[in-house]
């Protein structure tokens, strides 16, 4: 099977091709044999009934400062391709938004990877509410006083923008700490967007693990330590990654999500768990996949393509 496949992503030319989970995923299709486009979210249009893009053909390759190679520029009607991928960075902001309202008119004709629709309705901090089972306890509000009450519940919390990424704005508030309504005016001074606060989990320390579903299948996972004198473990943020084998609470956590993702059209996801809790559930661009693949030799990039190819046929 050859696909039609167009990737909407951020500008490639930065990317770290040892690390980047959307350039393993083309480097994949590409080796499948399947024809690849790239075009920036910014080149993402509607006119006249058709949802379209200007971009380049692409052919990709693994040499460091030389890792791709683009054909003319040109227009082109996603409804006749195969494939898309929906892959650009957060902030999950209005203009991210506007891409998923688009690129929900090609489908089901196209199949847009992850379903744009279901990407909209389940931002990463926001379908963990639907397993308040598998969470730790978790507050969503903009008002002081009621963020100031679940701190005074539970002392030591994490505070962070509802809609961000990558560590971005993470801050833990422990019981003797007296920021919080600094943290919340800053926040609110620039944003209309409600926080999110939770449970501070001391078992952050040993790792926040990454676990990689597949179709609703948990395939692996890599676990990011925070650096010394840091509570973030985000590797954008000098979180190291290691290997790490999944628990019996990892895949008990996975078989509760695994059926929804599966259904909603979510074909590649990362969870993130600390100790026997998940935390967030990330659809929109989910990252690990090469590091997974040099820890425990597993190609999920070509698990993903094989779901793909089979919702395709």
């Amino acid at each position: 099977m050859t696909l039609k496949v167009a990737i909407q992503m951020d500008p490639i030319g930065p990317i770290n091709i040892d690390a980047d989970s959307t350039f393993r995923i083309a480097e994949e299709a590409q080796a499948r044999g399947h024809e690849l486009f790239y075009y920036t979210p910014d080149m993402l249009a509607y006119r006249e009934g058709r949802v379209i893009a200007r971009g380049w053909p692409l052919k990709v390759r693994r040499v460091k400062g030389d890792h791709f190679e683009l054909g003319p520029e040109q227009e082109i009607d996603l409804a006749e391709w195969d494939v898309v991928w929906l892959r650009q960075d957060p902030p999950f902001d209005m203009h991210y938004i506007t891409t998923t309202h688009l690129l929900q008119r090609v489908t089901p004709g196209t199949l847009v990877v992850n379903d744009p629709f279901w990407v909209r309705n389940y931002p990463e901090k926001l379908l963990v509410l639907d397993f308040p089972h598998l969470t730790p306890p978790t507050a969503i509000a903009r008002d002081l006083g009621m963020i100031r009450e679940f701190k005074q519940k539970h002392g030591d919390i994490i505070l962070k923008p509802l809609y961000g990424n990558g560590g971005a704005g993470v801050f833990r508030l422990d019981a003797n700490d007296r920021n919080l309504s600094s943290l919340h005016e800053l926040f609110t001074g620039f944003s209309r967007e409600p926080l999110i606060v939770q449970k501070f989990l001391p078992a952050v320390s040993k790792g926040d693990k990454r676990v990689i579903l597949v179709d609703g299948e948990p395939v692996g996972a890599i676990n990011r330590v925070p650096a010394e004198g840091e509570t973030r473990s985000n590797m954008h943020v000098g979180g190291r990654p290691e290997k790490v084998e999944l628990t019996e609470r990892d895949r008990e956590i996975c078989a509760a999500i695994g059926p929804l993702l599966r259904e909603k059209g979510q074909i590649f996801v990362g969870i993130d768990v600390i100790g026997d809790w998940l935390t967030e559930i990330n659809v929109t661009s989910p990252t690990g996949i090469q590091e997974l693949e040099r820890f425990d030799g597993i190609n999920v990039a070509e698990k993903i393509w094989l779901a793909i190819e089979q919702r395709r046929a």
